[in-house]
């Protein structure tokens, strides 16, 4: 299996919006070409900041460059995603104001093989 964590940090006053984009846009695409959503959480930062952060499982590493590439050839689900920067601001706009912080981390299991 492979994991990996999505993170951002986002201003609080747009984690209303970035949370309904990801229900209603990244969500449905990601298991549509299939990933594996863990969970998703946030944690208010105390600084006008959430951190937000999703936890995905793959087969392998393989299947996730797969299915990553799959999505970024979605033509539908691309013309979505730049009509939503567009009502934002532009996507400039959105990582200049509201969204800080992005990091795409794979996760290493500390567990014996054998457990």
């Amino acid at each position: 299996m492979f994991y990996r964590r999505k993170f951002y940090t986002v201003k609080n006053d747009f984690v209303e919006k970035f949370n309904e984009h990801f229900n209603k846009t990244n969500l449905p695409n990601q298991l549509k070409h299939g990933a594996r959503l863990v969970g998703r959480w946030m944690n208010d930062n105390k600084d006008n900041t959430t951190e937000i952060f999703a936890i995905w499982e793959y087969d392998s590493y393989d299947d996730y460059i797969e299915i990553e590439n799959n999505i970024k050839a979605d033509g539908t689900h691309v013309k979505r995603i730049k009509e939503w920067y567009e009502k934002n601001g532009g996507r400039e706009h959105v990582f200049t104001e509201y969204i800080l912080e992005v990091k795409n981390e794979a996760l290493v299991s500390t567990l014996n093989k054998d457990n």
